[in-house]
């Protein structure tokens, strides 16, 4: 009977997270609470289990972490299913979809397991609960920074709706969102435990204590923040182009008629910056050529009627390259090597001409993982029928600077995830972030939700204000206290049109990074480090 209560405390921990996570906005609050359900069990768990203690808490908390990961994420199948067609390919599918549902619910599940571990070593709970931050947060640093890399679901995500509570990601970025959210669930426990056993309450006001105190901080910033007025006047284009045909039955010239025609309905004279989506000039262009390519011929073109005008798109490119200059260069049939890249590219009214190349690649999709040591796997992978081990990389974020000054950070699809590389070109000197997309392959789900929503945490962090292209939506624009100002609709052909502020003063967390991230991994090595000793000792 205790272990069917045990499963059932894990799987109501589940069901907490889900509803908590974006983008059921409102009900984010629940995250201070999701986890203790989880606890309670495995302190049952613990307490009255003679045998195969560690193997049952192992099943009980990869319970909760495998059906919150996959209630919360269950559209990811569909983007990597869109790109690997066949049997094959399904297969391959299954094989990349464990990355995001398994892996992930893995880490999480690892990080309960050594804080079990830690606690039959030692009687102090708190020790063992500050290890448990320290693995955890560790286990969520690892899978934003591995070649299997899936940060989706990192704690702090979860209070992307709810953005007015957490203005103080300013300093800290998402990992104290994380933080924030274990301490909140330890204390709650505790609280629960001490009530229930002593009819105490000291805990109880500490928990209340440790919500209110960032939420009123936060607020007070929400508040009080003013942006400087350095207008931009931007204008993004949502082309709706359906993803299943734009490399088939939509012609190129048509897409970029499109394209210009969208841009020109609300282009003004004193327009700075159009935004174009993810891969908007779909073919594959030579990037040494491409001033003679027919596709950039006809953008730049269209451009000339905005003198101060400057294009940033998505593109597919190529480089060529005598000898094998990067891991994921491939062998040319007509002699040497070549990388095609997921890239944006900005045009102007001049030969200038600014390459960015998509660095956070989809593993398994995009990318092969860990590519020095299977790189030897990349021309089977390469005949699946989509783009794994496909696309090449830069390894810096980087800054496209248009003729006036003004830097922009060029974020593709799937990098906005990433708080520190967006960080890392605000760094560089970026005003403004744009992201470009196409969220069309997870069709209208809850994916192209919580991408918008997390992009809020992006402008928090970096205190820059976002503009969003989207093939299929959802595209806008977000201020620099997180506010969605303007937004389009899913699966709706259309622009949108702004001034933006631009901003150049730089906050703690783009200056010092994922700090708290980083103190937890040395918190979560020297108690991996006492387990390993104690066990020597003991042995």
């Amino acid at each position: 009977m205790k272990i069917k209560q045990n499963y059932l405390l894990a799987l109501l921990s589940a069901f907490m997270m889900w509803l908590a996570w974006p983008p059921h906005t409102w009900l984010a609050p629940l995250l201070f609470i999701g986890l203790v359900p989880l606890l309670i069990a495995l302190k049952q768990i613990t307490t009255t289990s003679d045998k195969k203690t560690g193997k049952k808490v192992f099943l009980t908390a990869g319970l909760t972490f495998l059906v919150w990961n996959t209630a919360s994420i269950y559209w990811v199948f569909n983007s990597i299913n869109a790109v690997n067609t066949g049997v094959v390919g399904s297969l391959v599918s299954l094989l990349v979809s464990l990355i995001p549902y398994g892996l992930g619910a893995l880490l999480m599940t690892f990080a309960f397991w050594m804080y079990y571990r830690l606690g039959t070593y030692t009687k102090n709970k708190w020790i063992s609960y500050a290890a448990l931050i320290g693995f955890y947060i560790s286990m969520e640093y690892l899978h934003q920074t591995w070649d299997l890399a899936f940060p989706w679901m990192t704690l702090g995500n979860g209070f992307a709706g709810m953005h007015q509570i957490v203005q103080w990601y300013e300093f800290t970025g998402v990992y104290g969102g994380s933080l924030w959210i274990l301490l909140s669930n330890i204390f709650a426990f505790e609280a629960y435990r001490q009530i229930k056993v002593q009819k105490q309450y000291k805990l109880a006001g500490i928990w209340v204590f440790i919500l209110l105190l960032p939420i009123g901080f936060s607020i007070y910033q929400y508040k009080n923040y003013k942006e400087k007025s350095v207008p931009v006047n931007v204008v993004t284009v949502q082309p709706n182009i359906d993803p299943y045909e734009k490399y088939g039955s939509t012609p190129a010239a048509e897409q970029l008629q499109i394209l210009s025609h969208l841009s020109d309905s609300l282009g003004q004279t004193n327009t700075e910056y159009f935004i174009w989506p993810e891969t908007a000039i779909p073919t594959y262009v030579d990037e040494e050529r491409i001033r003679s390519d027919r596709q950039f011929l006809q953008a730049q073109q269209w451009l000339s009627k905005y003198k101060n005008g400057t294009l940033i798109t998505g593109i597919e490119s190529v480089r060529f390259y005598n000898d094998k200059n990067t891991i994921s260069a491939k062998e040319n049939p007509n002699g040497g090597f070549y990388d095609n890249y997921n890239s944006a590219v900005q045009i102007e009214n001049s030969a200038n001409v600014a390459f960015y190349h998509k660095s956070k690649l989809v593993p398994g999709v995009e990318k092969l993982p860990f590519p020095e040591v299977f790189s030897f796997l990349i021309p089977v992978f390469a005949q699946l029928g989509g783009s794994t081990g496909g696309y090449g990389w830069q390894d810096e974020p980087s800054v496209l600077y248009a003729y006036s000054g003004i830097g922009v950070a060029p974020v593709i699809c799937y990098e906005s995830i990433w708080g520190n590389w967006v960080a890392g070109s605000v760094k560089q000197g970026a005003q403004f972030i744009a992201i470009i997309t196409n969220d069309g392959w997870w069709g209208n789900t809850s994916g192209k939700d919580q991408h918008l929503l997390y992009a809020k945490l992006r402008a928090i962090e970096t205190r820059r204000y976002i503009v969003r292209s989207a093939n299929t939506g959802i595209s806008g624009f977000i201020n620099q206290r997180g506010d969605v100002v303007q937004q389009s609709k899913w699966w709706t052909r259309t622009a949108l049109k702004a001034d933006i502020n631009l901003n150049d003063e730089i906050t703690f967390y783009v200056n010092y990074g994922d700090i708290v991230a980083k103190i937890s991994i040395v918190l979560g090595l020297l108690a991996a480090a006492f387990i390993l000793i104690k066990r020597w000792i003991l042995k």
